[in-house]
């Protein structure tokens, strides 16, 4: 089977895009990353997904954010917005968390001799974040393509974001068609240990009416 790098967060999008690149003929290695985030009860869930989808790899590697800062996930002077929060780039915004994860996904597939890079960005419900659009995956692909041994020796590389143009609706319903749990799956920027979600959040808001908009039962697990 042909290998591919797999950024998984352990939220909903992420463990669409692990079960779609499995469903597509993958063997997949699953990537996580400890930033350093408030929420990192999704590291736990990221676990248990690999466990129910199937990877033929799972790692986690750290990479501690939070010695810089500058976004709700990483500092805890910053508190997250609840829902209704103004419009623009939110403070959710991790600087450059994006970058870095596709970089350590970059320096794994080289080594596992992979071609291929799948993450779960989205357009259509995402959160404005600058780092979640196609000219910046295109662009990250371009430099990748530019900066790496295989890709020079002629094995060019590319990045998948196969939910990229997919509203939260049309996600759940291609992972509920794929056989997700999505009972397992933690999206909120606050969840507590346990992995419940606050319900509040923006990242709740986008899921819940996803949830609703799908027709299906959310499986949330909340705090209240």
């Amino acid at each position: 089977m042909v290998k591919a790098v797999v950024l998984l967060s352990g939220g909903l999008d992420s463990a669409t895009t692990l079960a779609v690149a499995r469903s597509s003929g993958y063997e997949c290695y699953a990537l996580s990353v400890d930033y350093g985030q408030r929420h990192g009860s999704e590291l736990a869930a990221a676990k248990k997904l690999t466990q129910s989808i199937g990877v033929g790899e799972h790692k986690t590697i750290k990479v501690d954010l939070s010695v810089f800062g500058g976004s709700a996930l990483t500092d805890k002077f910053i508190a997250v917005p609840a829902e209704g929060a103004a419009a623009g780039i939110p403070v959710t915004y991790v600087p450059a968390r994006n970058t870095i994860m596709l970089s350590l996904a970059l320096a794994w597939a080289e080594v596992l001799d992979s071609r291929d890079i799948f993450l779960g960005v989205n357009v259509v419900d995402y959160s404005g974040y600058p780092d979640c659009r196609p000219e910046y995956i295109a662009a990250f692909e371009e430099m990748a393509n530019l900066a790496t041994k295989a890709a020079i020796e002629g094995a060019k590389l590319s990045i998948h974001a196969p939910l990229i143009h997919l509203s939260k609706a049309e996600i759940i319903r291609q992972g509920i068609l794929l056989g997700v749990d999505y009972s397992l799956t933690v999206s909120c920027y606050q969840a507590d240990e346990a992995g419940l979600a606050c319900g509040v959040c923006d990242s709740c808001r986008l899921r819940r009416a996803g949830f609703e908009l799908a027709g299906v039962p959310d499986v949330t697990r909340y705090q209240c």
